[in-house]
């Protein structure tokens, strides 16, 4: 074997080549490249996969945060909580809106965001909690929703990693006020460059980022609000209504890619992955594991073309985007403890046994070489 990319977005065009090339010519021969009839229909086919009434397509995941923080009223001066460990949009949609991340620590036995710890992080200016669905598999939501509603606090859903994943039987994106998606080209549900959704079964919701996606217009050339220009291209619509046929059965294959990753890990020591909840449909957008001395085992996987990430290396308080918010090393331990070992394996739908079989037995004999010197 040659080695193992980290995703093999190639497989996935090869599957769909005709079906992605009608779409193509579809689209182009009616000239219906912005709010044509592909983003209708797949708006409207997206919502009833997460059983909601309204899906709105915007123009990427980071652009989905905001307008869903937007719809819940988070404006300057308001607070939202944020997981410190994620991608650094789910703050940046914050803080596009004029208003502040406020940061809480991870659980060490999933990555996700700690419900027990949302309370202290609290004021009065806190008008949304912000929980993430890291890797693809869903928070708490049962506590997370609890405190939210004692403080009278909206609850948003960062659902960019989850496509497709469920929280005891609901779809992630139900699960509160309203919940953003990214579609950029490897998550589980990928459009051929950038692209974003907004879902919820709130219409006033609906409205306010339908309005705020084009510019503020209601009726033709009548613009009720200063808007964006923050639409999902009618061409990614088409691509992304022909990938989502296939979301399920792609889903299932990475649960059976991590359950295959489960098991061989079993006999290797050095090398721990996160728990997954009883009680969770996890979609597997990550397979992370922990590792001691990341660099040199990363290093050595690599030279056996093996290809891995790192999601996230560096928690959000320590990033220098966010210097002014005053977190120093120490303020969330968990985070900074795990953030040095986290490794993220390759995993997409179309992997092989016999590549997570090299995968493992590589990554094995890479930890086994980093304990020994």
């Amino acid at each position: 074997m040659t080695g193992v990319p980290f995703v093999d977005l190639r497989a996935q065009g090869r599957e769909l080549h005709d079906e992605l090339h009608a779409v193509f010519e579809s689209v182009l021969s009616r000239a219906a490249f912005t709010m044509g009839p592909e983003l209708a229909e797949f708006e409207a086919a997206f919502a009833a996969f997460c059983g909601v009434g309204h899906c709105i397509g915007v123009s990427s995941g980071t652009d989905a945060v905001r307008l869903a923080l937007q719809a819940g009223g988070v404006g300057p001066g308001d607070e939202v909580i944020v997981p410190v460990n994620t991608f650094i949009a789910s703050a940046e949609g914050v803080s596009h809106c004029g208003a502040t991340p406020v940061f809480v620590d991870c659980l060490a036995s999933t990555a996700n965001l700690d419900p027990s710890l949302i309370e202290g992080a609290i004021t009065s200016r806190t008008k949304v909690i912000l929980p993430v669905h890291l890797y693809g598999q869903p928070a708490d939501m049962d506590a997370i929703v609890e405190v939210a509603a004692r403080h009278g606090l909206a609850v948003v859903e960062d659902a960019c990693q989850a496509h497709g994943a469920a929280y005891k039987g609901r779809q992630c994106g139900s699960l509160g006020l309203a919940a953003a998606f990214s579609f950029y080209p490897g998550k589980n549900l990928g459009a051929l460059g950038d692209g974003g959704a907004v879902v919820t079964s709130n219409p006033v919701a609906d409205h306010v980022v339908r309005l705020l996606r084009n510019h503020g217009e209601g009726a033709k050339s009548v613009h009720e609000v200063v808007g964006y220009c923050n639409r999902l291209h009618n061409l990614q619509a088409g691509m992304l209504l022909e990938k989502l046929a296939h979301l399920d059965r792609w889903n299932k294959a990475r649960r059976e890619a991590a359950a295959r990753y489960d098991e061989l890990l079993a006999a290797v020591t050095g090398v721990t992955p996160f728990e997954t909840r009883d009680d969770v449909q996890h979609v597997y957008h990550l397979y992370v594991v922990r590792v001691d001395d990341r660099g040199a085992v990363r290093d050595r996987l690599e030279a056996e073309g093996v290809q891995t990430g790192i999601h996230y290396p560096v928690p959000l308080h320590l990033q220098p985007a966010y210097k002014s918010l005053g977190y120093g090393p120490g303020d969330f331990p968990v985070a900074e403890a795990t953030a040095p070992h986290l490794l993220s394996l390759p995993m997409y739908p179309q992997i092989t046994a016999e590549q997570q079989e090299y995968v493992i037995d590589r990554l094995a004999a890479a930890a086994a070489g980093s304990a020994a010197t």
